[in-house]
C-alpha cells in the first residue's frame, strides 16, 4: 500500500510520484528523453524489433538505454513484448490501446513543432498529417489496431479498393518520414525491412 506524504504545498502525494497532477504523471513515463521517440519509431516506421530500433535511430540511442526503457514502456502497459511468429529467436514489440491512443499527443507535438519551431529540417511529416486532416488521421488509428491489435477483436475491414490500388494512411506517413530521412541523412541507409513501401511517396515543400 502507497503512503501519502506532504509536499511543499500542503498536499499530499503518493510517494511514488511528485504529484497526483496528470500532467505530472505522463511526464514521469514519458519526460525522459528516449520514451516518446522509440514510440514515435514504432508508430510511425513501425520499427518492432530490437535491432531495428537500435541501427535505424535517428538520434543513435545505445542498447543499454533502449532495453531500459523498452521494458519500462512494458510495464506502464504501453508496449507488449511477445515471440515474432516469423522467428522464433526474435522478440516483437506491439503497441497496446493504451499506446495506440498517443498518436493524437504526437501529431499535435508535430503540428506544434511545425509552427513553433521553425530551424526543423524534417518537415515532411507534419505536412503530410496537415494536407491528410481529421481523415487521414482516423484512418492511421484505425490501421494501428489493425497491426498491433490482431486478437483485440478488431477486424480488418479490406475492400477491394484497398487491395488494389489505395495507399494506405500508413504507407502515406512513413513514406513522407523516411523520404525526408534519407534526404537529411544521405550517408545513412535506414531499413526497409518493416516499413510499408510506397509507390509515390509524399515529398514535402521545403
Amino acid at each position: 500500500m502507497q503512503h501519502a506524504t506532504p509536499n511543499r504545498s500542503g498536499g499530499r502525494v503518493h510517494k511514488d510520484h511528485r504529484s497526483e497532477c496528470v500532467i505530472n504523471l505522463t511526464v514521469e513515463i514519458f519526460g525522459d528523453q528516449w520514451s516518446l521517440l522509440i514510440i514515435r519509431d514504432i508508430i510511425f516506421m513501425n520499427r518492432r524489433h530490437f535491432r531495428e530500433l537500435l541501427t535505424n535511430s535517428v538520434e543513435g540511442i545505445a542498447s543499454n538505454i533502449l532495453a531500459n526503457r523498452l521494458q519500462r514502456l512494458v510495464q506502464q502497459g504501453i508496449l507488449v513484448k511477445s515471440q515474432d511468429a516469423s522467428h522464433k529467436q526474435k522478440a516483437i514489440y506491439s503497441l497496446t490501446e493504451r499506446g495506440i491512443e498517443l498518436l493524437p499527443l504526437l501529431m499535435e507535438m508535430v503540428a506544434w513543432g511545425h509552427k513553433c519551431l521553425p530551424a526543423s529540417r524534417l518537415r515532411g511529416l507534419a505536412q503530410a498529417l496537415k494536407e491528410g486532416g481529421p481523415k487521414l488521421r482516423a484512418e492511421f488509428m484505425s490501421e494501428l489496431r489493425e497491426t498491433h491489435l490482431p486478437k483485440s477483436g478488431a477486424k480488418k475491414k479490406v475492400s477491394s479498393r484497398t487491395k488494389s490500388t489505395r495507399i494506405s494512411a500508413m504507407q502515406k506517413l512513413q513514406a513522407a518520414y523516411e523520404t525526408e530521412l534519407a534526404i537529411a541523412r544521405p550517408g545513412r541507409v535506414f531499413s526497409r525491412e518493416r516499413v510499408f513501401n510506397s509507390p509515390r511517396p509524399l515529398h514535402s515543400k521545403p
